[in-house]
């Protein structure tokens, strides 16, 4: 099976709501997008063309190559049917290979069953074919298949991705709550920001929404933190190719930035957390890094975007206080903020009404399980009639 040079359904897949900015991602990269639905996108390609999408994608999870859809009504005809294809020649015989499944059937109490019967049948095959069993496990740093399984309709992929690309592997240190990478590049590709003008994130926790905004600003992709993909370990592999994408991600990053990306938090724990993480990324020098209370911010006097993700009070009994605070959000941006886009990422409709200013849009997001919304206040320099009438309106 010529996987890198035969064309086949792609699905690259995403946290949900984040489809609209994957689909954003692969189009700038010149792919044609066949469709796109909640949690993903479709596209044809090859197992080569696989490769610059991992390098390159922010807020993709996975990127699954179809090898074989069919009709599956039980687990014998799964079998069955997987044990057609030629593993022997996608999966080094004397190597690893792991499983993984979305799967919904009837005959199915508990995924890990179904993932038993694709490893069984891969690995009877390849037994069959070459004399030898290869090991299989749950860890997913080797070739990787993938199972969809719905009712009785099923398709095996290769999953060329592995690990998970939503995390940009420069997050060493977590911190209290972070948010993920990819929902984080998301959010921002979500806001108005032209990734030319100043990006001011108080209450920044560990970090991640300054770093993934100096990532965009400088045009470094996840590409850059990551050596293992799970498409260097099926058969026909070309190193070549991967190490000249690579070298092209280098090309076209940008060393420095002619604005500010402020990141502050009233934590001196947090910031050192974010400081570290950022200088794992190689941006640490492109953040000004502050140790104190939002409303202390440095706002540079242009304009720009200043986003929050505050705490959204999901823990009993600390409502009153983040009332205030979110209050005193509000205050912050009106005052301090003026010709910016404001915006407050919350999965709290409640807290939100505290925090007094008018929404002009409410983006929505998942935040894992949490429905959540990113809230985009435009801060006028005056008033708003002040402003249309100076432009002639």
């Amino acid at each position: 099976m010529q996987v890198f040079h035969k064309e086949r359904k792609i699905i690259i897949t995403c946290n949900k709501r984040l489809s609209p900015y994957l689909q954003q991602e692969v189009e700038e990269l010149g792919y044609g997008i066949k469709r796109v639905f909640s949690t993903g996108v479709e596209l044809e390609g090859t197992v080569t063309d696989c490769i610059p999408l991992n390098l390159n994608l922010r807020c993709a999870s996975q990127i699954l190559y179809s090898l074989h859809a069919f009709t599956a009504e039980n687990p014998a005809r799964l079998y069955k049917e997987l044990l057609e294809i030629p593993w022997e020649d996608l999966i080094d015989f004397s190597g690893y290979f792991s499983v993984t499944s979305n799967v919904n059937n009837m005959h199915i109490t508990t995924p890990l069953f179904a993932n038993v019967k694709v490893k069984d049948a891969i690995v009877d095959r390849i037994k069959e074919k070459k004399g030898i069993r290869p090991n299989s496990g749950p860890e997913l740093n080797k070739a990787v298949v993938h199972l969809y399984w719905q009712d009785d309709q099923a398709e095996v992929f290769i999953d060329t991705s592995g690990e998970t690309l939503a995390k940009h592997s420069y997050r060493k240190i977590p911190g209290k709550a972070p948010m993920l990478e990819a929902l984080a590049a998301g959010t921002i590709m979500a806001t108005r920001w032209d990734r030319k003008s100043p990006f001011v994130n108080p209450m920044c926790g560990s970090g991640t929404l300054a770093i993934e905004a100096a990532l965009l600003a400088t045009n470094k992709r996840p590409g850059f933190f990551r050596m293992n993909y799970a498409f260097m370990h099926i058969t026909g592999y070309d190193e070549q190719v991967f190490f000249a994408e690579r070298r092209k991600l280098k090309d076209q990053a940008k060393k420095e930035i002619d604005f500010k990306i402020i990141a502050s938090d009233l934590s001196e724990d947090a910031v050192d957390i974010a400081q570290k993480n950022a200088k794992t990324a190689g941006v640490d020098h492109l953040i000004d890094f502050q140790v104190c209370d939002f409303a202390e911010t440095e706002v540079p006097e242009t304009h720009g975007v200043v986003l929050f993700n505050p705490e959204y009070g999901e823990r009993l009994g600390v409502h009153s206080k983040l009332e205030a605070t979110y209050k005193r959000l509000g205050d912050f941006m009106k005052k301090e903020c003026k010709g910016y886009h404001g915006y407050i990422f919350t999965g709290n409709p409640d807290l939100a009404k505290k925090i007094g200013l008018k929404a002009s849009r409410r983006i929505e997001f998942y935040n894992g399980k949490l429905d959540c919304r990113l809230l985009e206040y435009e801060l006028y320099e005056g008033s708003r009639r002040e402003i249309e009438t100076s432009s002639g309106h």
